[in-house]
């Protein structure tokens, strides 16, 4: 790889911006792909459905053999309430490798004797997020039932990218937590975005059953198509 696009590679990754670089296995030319540029790319369609796998790979187009090299960044999860939910999310999500940090001002639930080798925050959502840099990369779960550390960590997420937000409720539940949200200046648009009752319907009633839907759902929300995520 040149000089100049290694540069350009590191600018995006320290930025946690994906990049693709483009390889004509045949001479040796290289072109590099930011991810806002995909959509207007020749190759978009095979550059999109490599980024939602994080992985690199060849492909043929126009007669050529070509090697997309992807760089993502490393996917984090952000959970809202240090639970009996979230003690069985957090190492799931790093067996799959999500960078994960647990959030909850109640010292009594957030220790390390629960969450071994888990960072833990104990502070109200205002003063732990906004240095946690919340982004496009980021999953966002809500999980305490309360709404006085639930609510304002969902707002934040609502002011950022993130793949995913969801919240640990019933339907009625949901429904009072939307009208709270809009009151504080939530959109409808940002409601919408909330995946609530949380994790796939597939029956969870244990915690760690609720965990594996919830997981499934990042998952399938990470790297599904859009239209097949939703």
């Amino acid at each position: 790889m040149k000089l100049e696009t290694l540069a350009q590679v590191n600018v995006e990754r320290a930025a946690r911006r994906p990049v693709i670089v483009v390889t004509d296995t045949a001479n040796g030319e290289q072109r590099l792909v930011k991810a806002a540029d995909i959509a207007a790319d020749p190759l978009r369609a095979d550059l999109a459905k490599q980024l939602r796998m994080g992985k690199s790979g060849m492909i043929e187009a126009g007669g050529k053999k070509l090697f997309l090299n992807v760089y993502a960044p490393t996917a984090r999860l952000v959970i809202i309430g240090a639970v009996h939910i979230s003690q069985a999310l957090a190492p799931l999500a790093r067996a799959l490798d999500y960078d994960v940090t647990v959030v909850d001002p109640r010292t009594a639930f957030a220790s390390p004797e629960r969450f071994p080798d888990v960072p833990l925050i104990a502070e109200w959502p205002d003063v732990a997020l906004p240095p946690l840099n919340v982004d496009h990369y980021t999953a966002f779960v809500a999980l305490t039932h309360d709404p006085k550390i639930d609510d304002p960590a969902l707002l934040h997420a609502f002011q950022r990218e993130c793949f995913y937000i969801g919240a640990l409720g019933s339907r009625k539940t949901h429904a009072r937590r939307g009208e709270r949200l809009k009151a504080q200046g939530a959109r409808d648009a940002d409601i919408a975005r909330i995946h609530a009752p949380i994790g796939l319907p597939i029956g969870a009633v244990s915690p760690s059953e609720i965990a594996v839907a919830i997981m499934a759902e990042i998952t399938a929300q990470l790297r599904l198509p859009k239209e097949s995520a939703a």
